[in-house]
């Protein structure tokens, strides 16, 4: 099994930094993609950011210029740096991997427990 263990949520004001991490463990082949979803009170989970194993990234336009997502391949671990934070980035962010468990079958997705991420004005 593959397990996704996420860290470094917070309460900061706004105009603050953070930095995400999501960790993951356990066996498999391949991690082809990982990235953060979020989801806000009465909304929708929402894409955040996704990074391949080649390095392609991919952010949703509200979070563009001020967020960064990276991956580490040789400690599968991905980061979201954010910078600027408004208080509507406020959500509870979830970390994701698409993995090959085993070569020749198809991805799995796997999901983190989730972080609160609390942006005050």
């Amino acid at each position: 099994q593959v397990q996704l263990v996420e860290s470094g949520g917070g309460l900061v004001q706004a105009g603050k930094s953070l930095r995400l991490s999501c960790a993951a463990s356990g066996s498999f082949f391949s991690i082809n993609v990982m990235g953060w979803f979020r989801q806000a009170p009465g909304k929708q989970r929402e894409l955040v950011a996704a990074v391949t194993s080649g390095g392609s990234t991919n952010y949703r336009d509200s979070v563009k210029g001020r967020f960064t997502i990276s991956r580490d391949n040789t400690k599968d671990t991905a980061y979201l740096q954010m910078n600027s934070l408004k208080p509507e980035d406020t959500a509870v962010y979830y970390c994701y991997a698409q993995v090959r468990v085993e070569p020749g079958t198809y991805d799995a997705y796997y999901w983190g427990q989730g972080t609160q991420v609390t942006v005050s004005s």
